[in-house]
């Protein structure tokens, strides 16, 4: 079955769920890329580590998050041409990891390659970007031709999951990606119906939105 919300699934976010719908949703968008941009451009999946303190008994240990994003290669001369990051909780949160993604960021807005970002998580603050509305979530494409001019696609918890452009080196069209397909077959694949609604979103919803979502949440097997 499909996820039941028009957009982003809320419940998709909790601690418990976030990194493997992290780590599932990227190769998902990988098989959608390479079916339009082969055999001219590789498609790869690339992992940085990111260590995180363990809260336990020996508070001196670190649990090593690896957090993949997708990078696009040209096939001949295997340039960069554009990287696609899915922001995780990590990334987000105050610390070294924000720190090193960051940086990174930086780097790569330096060079010739595209930048894609997608932030579908509403916790944590935000990234630095300038003129970002108010919105839950966003997706945000930078083409190194146009910087420091960027595509904001702003999307509230309520909205819909835009088709957002993945571009490539001229005069090669953009690739499209549509984000709701991509969810729905990875929520299906995954099982996630079958736990997630147990818990609840983090961070919660407002109550409005807490009153709208009651209709899309599946009722508990029997």
């Amino acid at each position: 079955m499909p996820s039941p919300f028009p957009g982003m699934n809320p419940y998709l976010e909790q601690d418990r769920v976030c990194h493997d719908f992290h780590e599932t949703f990227l190769p998902a968008i990988r098989e959608a890329l390479v079916a339009q941009v082969r055999p001219k451009y590789l498609v790869k999946i690339e992992e940085v580590a990111t260590a995180a303190p363990l809260y336990g008994r020996v508070p001196t240990a670190v649990d090593i998050e690896q957090l993949s994003y997708v990078e696009l290669h040209d096939r001949d001369s295997l340039e960069l041409v554009t990287v696609l990051e899915l922001l995780s909780p990590s990334n987000k949160k105050h610390g070294p990891d924000r720190e090193q993604y960051l940086s990174k960021r930086r780097q790569l807005l330096a060079r010739t390659a595209h930048l894609v970002e997608l932030d579908l998580l509403r916790g944590g603050p935000r990234l630095p970007l300038e003129d970002l509305p108010d919105c839950d979530y966003y997706a945000m494409v930078s083409r190194f031709d146009e910087r420091p001019q960027v595509g904001l696609w702003p999307l509230k918890v309520r909205e819909p999951l835009p088709v957002i452009p993945i571009p490539l080196r001229a005069p090669d069209p953009d690739a499209r990606l549509d984000l709701k397909p991509i969810l729905d077959r990875v929520y299906d694949a995954a099982g996630y119906e079958d736990y997630i609604y147990s818990g609840a979103p983090q961070p919660p919803l407002y109550p409005q939105d807490a009153e709208w979502a009651k209709p899309f949440i599946p009722a508990a097997p029997a």
